[in-house]
């Protein structure tokens, strides 16, 4: 299979590709640091969205798999970066992909559990879906006092959304797009949850040896 996947540098992306190079898979990476073990990399900002039109276009040939794994973490006052890579950035790798990948691909999209409440939150997630360009993001922050921490769970509620609100129209070319929603995961990222999220993050988290605690 040829196979795209974004945020293939560090945790759960570079064990992903890892996984599909032992199945003897060609991947093709974009992500603003390079990966190892990959056929190809395209370096871009997913936080940019002309950018990430630009390097699609790059991409030659057509794919099986297109793996939309890139996101941030809640840092401080980072709100309008992470919106940008977690959901408008997914997005557009998604609309610029979609002409290249084969009757009967595979999407697959990395949520959270942090975005499980996406039907009680649902107004929210469908006014963030309605922006169009990143560029409306400070406006609806303002409006709604979203911080790091909200954002981060929108993001993810918005990836579901979305994600449900493509399969229907993608039956027609046999595509299978499907998010996935992992609890915390012990990578380079887990500092900034259990600086950001405190105790929640660390009672979520269920390590060998270390129940509760990360490694």
């Amino acid at each position: 299979m040829r196979v795209v996947i974004t945020g293939a540098a560090t945790g759960i992306g570079a064990e992903t590709v890892r996984i599909l190079k032992k199945g003897g898979h060609e991947v093709h990476a974009l992500d603003i640091v390079e990966p190892a073990n990959v056929e190809e990399w395209h370096q871009v900002d997913l936080a940019n969205m002309e950018a990430i039109k630009a390097v699609c276009e790059k991409l030659e040939g057509s794919f099986d798999v297109l793996i939309n794994n890139a996101g941030l973490p809640p840092r401080m006052d980072n709100q309008i970066q992470l919106l940008s890579v977690n959901i408008f950035g997914l997005r557009e790798v998604t609309r610029q992909m979609l002409p290249k990948l084969n009757d009967g691909a595979r999407i697959v999209s990395t949520a959270s559990r942090a975005g499980l409440m996406w039907q009680e939150n649902i107004k929210e997630v469908k006014a963030l879906l309605d922006l169009e360009h990143p560029d409306g993001l400070p406006t609806f922050l303002a409006q709604r006092d979203i911080d790091p921490k909200r954002a981060y769970n929108l993001s993810k509620e918005a990836v579901i959304a979305y994600t449900k609100s493509l399969t229907k129209r993608l039956l027609s070319r046999d595509i299978r797009i499907n998010s996935v929603s992992p609890a915390p995961v012990a990578t380079d990222i887990l500092d900034d949850f259990m600086a950001a999220l405190g105790e929640r993050a660390a009672e979520a988290i269920a390590l060998p040896g270390r129940a509760g605690k990360p490694e």
